[in-house]
């Protein structure tokens, strides 16, 4: 039985593994327990992690460190091609107003940490620790450490320890402000909903199908394409005509003439109707349905595009409604459809919808792929060579004037910047970014989860000893004031002042302190991405911040 209490008790890699899926399994089961309706979730997986470090089960430290920052490259990587293609829009939206929030946050933690200093008369390199555990923000912790062994030659022991110390309650405190404004504001999860999907309705360019009655003499005996010039600003499809003088229905081209009381079948968005109705004709109630009941040898399919070679193309590139006479109405992309207008560029996994002959659309389907299998099969080279992007951004040092120590973005913030940047630009290289919601899934938690389980099991070593002999119980307080307070200021002033939506405010607050299981805990609560859209929108910035004002502090203070 050598090799059981070897593998058991060892130090070897398959020590480790089982270490680590030990502390998941426990973690995450305890995750399950809900008290008063709050559930911690994934982040009882640090918790077991410390107990075992406290236990004095331990892994080996180069695999622990590797495990530990290939699960974080993992899970911000996953959340960027999660958020990336509704990022910029957001930012468009109110990401002003977010960053300046979460500037909020990260000033008003530093200045409580200063106040802390000069009170309690804490030295300030053990300060920072206790702040970059306070907001759970590695890289600053080990940019702080950095700088401070340049400049003292010591390794900065405190440092880590308040960190480590500081790492657990600090986020509780962030998950309890988060509570604190629901509770504060009476927030319903249900309304919350509502309203955003009212805000995502009036600021998308979501399709809606409407059938209109040509009653404008000025269009009479006009073609589609001469209309369309009137309507050249406007986001508009004529899919169907139906004429008025022998009830025939027709696919709309560039060359079918309206008339008066023909009925024309179209696809635009919301704010654009008023004008086109002004140009075109009344809105009649007229379903879809009726038009596929009034004409047989038409069909409607839904096609999805699998083929490689059509990533990155322009639907009037394809040119498909000359050769084979059909009408491509809308187009679905991660639920949401969207006007089929020439110039929109087509993605891997963008669905289609094709109005015409079965033969005609089949030849479509045959051009489009419509295979699931392809559909289903995994991208891995998009995925290690963003990877590969964004440590390879984290990376680079980035100078400033009177900064002795250049400024990394690190391992979190470069492969997040990069896979925002992938997925929403992606295309133009011909990079497949399209990957199954599940898969995306998988990769997230896996990663967030060895990243937990990592820090866990390296914090509890020594963790009792420093909260009962060193003054750590002192430490913890201070970390949770500092995370505590400004986000629970500044969640009432995004709340109350800026009318902010609940779920956004999530990711606002969890992405203002860099934390991982706040942002987790927010994605199970909300169901849905509002709060990762949040997360990533002031991500970046805080990231920067938040390693910048950590050497900061020990340059001036030390």
């Amino acid at each position: 039985m050598e090799w059981f209490t070897e593998l058991v008790y060892g130090t070897g890699i398959g020590h480790s593994v089982m270490l680590l899926c030990v502390c998941i399994v426990c973690g995450i089961l305890l995750g399950r327990i809900k008290i008063f309706g709050i559930s911690l979730g994934i982040t009882f997986v640090l918790f077991i992690g410390i107990l075992m470090g406290h236990l004095g089960i331990s892994m080996d430290n180069e695999v622990m460190h590797f495990m530990k920052e290939f699960g974080l490259i993992l899970f911000v990587y996953s959340v960027g091609m999660q958020v990336g293609p509704g990022f910029f829009s957001s930012f468009k939206q109110g990401g002003v107003t977010l960053n300046l929030l979460a500037s909020a946050v990260v000033l008003l933690g530093v200045g409580t940490a200063v106040a802390i200093h000069f009170i309690a008369d804490i030295p300030m390199e053990t300060m920072v620790g206790i702040l970059s555990g306070a907001v759970t923000n590695t890289p600053g912790m080990g940019a702080a450490q950095t700088a401070y062994q340049d400049m003292t030659g010591m390794g900065g022991d405190t440092i880590a320890m308040g960190y480590a110390v500081c790492y657990p309650l600090g986020v509780l405190g962030i998950i309890l402000a988060i509570v604190v404004v629901r509770f504060i504001f009476k927030i319903t999860y249900s309304k919350e909903q509502e309203e955003l999907d009212a805000i995502d309705n009036s600021l998308s360019n979501q399709a809606k199908l409407y059938t209109l009655e040509v009653c404008n003499p000025a269009i009479y005996g006009h073609t589609v394409a001469e209309v369309a010039k009137l309507l050249v600003h406007r986001e508009i499809v004529v899919s169907r005509v139906l004429h008025c003088s022998d009830g025939s229905i027709e696919i709309a081209s560039s060359t079918t003439i309206l008339n008066q009381g023909d009925k024309v079948f179209i696809i635009t968005v919301e704010n654009d109707i008023d004008v086109i109705s002004t140009i075109m004709g009344k809105v009649i109630d007229m379903k879809p349905e009726e038009w596929y009941k009034k004409d047989k040898s038409l069909i409607s399919r839904r096609i999805i595009v699998t083929k490689s070679e059509l990533n990155g193309k322009r639907l009037g590139e394809l040119n498909l409604r000359k050769q084979y006479h059909i009408n491509i109405s809308r187009i679905n992309r991660a639920g949401v459809d969207l006007v089929a207008r020439p110039n929109l560029v087509i993605q891997i996994g963008d669905r289609l919808t094709v109005v015409g002959g079965e033969d005609d659309v089949r030849k479509v389907e045959e051009i489009l792929g419509n295979s699931m299998k392809r559909l289903n099969e995994p991208n891995l080279v998009t995925l290690f060579l963003g990877i590969f992007l964004g440590v390879l951004v984290g990376s680079i040092p980035l100078v400033f004037p009177g900064i002795p120590q250049p400024v990394k973005l690190g391992l979190a913030g470069g492969p997040l910047i990069v896979a925002i940047l992938i997925s929403r630009f992606g295309y133009k290289y011909k990079l497949v970014t399209y990957n199954t919601i599940s898969s995306n899934l998988m990769l997230r938690e896996i990663g967030i989860t060895i990243f937990l389980a990592c820090v866990g099991i390296g914090a509890g070593n020594g963790f009792v000893d420093t909260i009962v002999n060193q003054g750590g119980w002192q430490w913890m307080g201070y970390g949770f004031l500092i995370s505590f307070l400004p986000l629970l200021i500044v969640g009432i002033i995004g709340r109350k002042v800026c009318k902010i939506n609940y779920f956004t405010l999530m990711g606002l607050m969890a992405g203002s302190t860099t934390d991982p299981p706040a942002l987790a805990y927010s994605n199970a609560t909300a169901g849905n991405d509002a709060p990762a859209v949040g997360y990533a929108t002031v991500y970046p910035l805080t990231m920067f911040l938040r390693v910048l004002t950590a050497q900061l502090l020990i340059i001036i203070f030390c």
